[in-house]
């Protein structure tokens, strides 16, 4: 089955989005984003797509990061295509520093921008099968439950409960490639004689993710299981339909218990009952990314307690405290 068949079997499997929509497309001049660009492109008729390709220069690898510009806006030039171009400005690097998680938000944010600007529906990017392997086995080594482990899906949301549904909160973000290997993704360009740009920094070890890339899945490849990174993308996906289910179960529960009984929530199932506790949260801090197991045991400890007297914790912000068969959450 060819790569572009498999794009469309994904749209329709997963519903990634409606006929007409109108798409922001993250292109960093590296071979998943050009890959998705040109499919996209290719079904762009069909799907009487409207498409708007964005482009991040954060300007950290020199000649480098104007070269992947370049690539960009000659990809707007041969599609042909609107472009959208943010150069970052390095004093906002200096403030913000150049993690991972901070340059992410830099992308997203500008992301999030266009679709305003551009009235757009959704955005998509080339996450693909070595994205999610690496997701996962990053997580699990940092330490994870189920929600961590689903990692990346085709389609979720923005923000703290990431569910994939059209009406919940925050921007539809698309992965179309996710099931698809990144060998695949290069000889699909070769093949076609797509031009694309490798980031050199993705190849040393100065980062966790480049040593799970470049060290640990080879080592895993070689040593255990030559179809690992298919594997962990079905662990992620029947992991990621676990804590859908527990998700959903959760939010109906809240829906129906306004307020949170001790009694009640002690005869929940425990992964259901960290799962309300853990939404119950958010609701009041919904700028936290992760609730810690650590902060969900200390509450259910709480729960459980056989002392009547007053309990109160505090963590992130937070207050909760315990009163009789009353438990409160609030901000401090």
């Amino acid at each position: 089955m060819s790569l572009v068949k498999k794009i469309q079997e994904n749209i329709s499997r997963y519903e990634l989005f409606e006929r007409g929509s109108k798409i922001i497309l993250g292109v960093s001049g590296g071979p998943d984003s050009v890959c998705l660009l040109d499919a996209l492109h290719t079904l762009k008729k069909k799907y009487e797509l409207e498409l708007i390709i964005a482009h991040v220069n954060y300007g950290l690898r020199g000649k480098d990061s104007e070269k992947d510009e370049k690539l960009a806006r000659d990809l707007a030039i041969i599609y042909p295509l609107p472009l959208e171009v943010l150069k970052v400005k390095k004093s906002e690097i200096r403030r913000n520093g150049t993690s991972e998680d901070k340059l992410r938000k830099i992308r997203y944010d500008f992301f999030e921008r266009l679709l305003k600007k551009h009235k757009a529906d959704l955005i998509a990017v080339g996450h693909n099968l070595n994205d999610q392997a690496e997701t996962v086995l990053m997580r699990v080594i940092r330490g994870t439950g189920l929600r961590g482990i689903g990692a990346i899906k085709f389609a979720s949301r923005r923000g703290p409960t990431a569910q994939p549904k059209r009406n919940a909160d925050g921007p539809l973000l698309i992965r179309p490639l996710l099931n698809i290997p990144r060998k695949e993704i290069i000889a699909y360009l070769r093949k076609n004689k797509i031009p694309y740009r490798i980031d050199k920094s993705n190849i040393g070890t100065d980062f966790t993710r480049n040593k799970i890339r470049n060290k640990l899945l080879p080592a895993l490849e070689k040593n255990f299981n030559s179809n690992i990174q298919v594997s962990l993308y079905k662990f992620s996906e029947s992991a990621s339909a676990d804590y859908d289910f527990i998700f959903r179960f959760a939010k109906e529960w809240l829906a129906g218990n306004k307020i949170l009984k001790v009694s009640a929530l002690r005869i929940l199932h425990p992964s259901i009952c960290r799962e309300v506790l853990r939404q119950s949260l958010e609701k009041h801090a919904p700028q936290l990314r992760d609730i810690e197991s650590g902060h969900i045991e200390e509450i259910l400890k709480v729960i459980k307690s056989s002392k009547n007297k007053r309990q109160q914790i505090t963590f992130k912000g937070l207050k909760i405290g315990r009163i009789g068969d009353r438990l409160s959450i609030a901000k401090i």
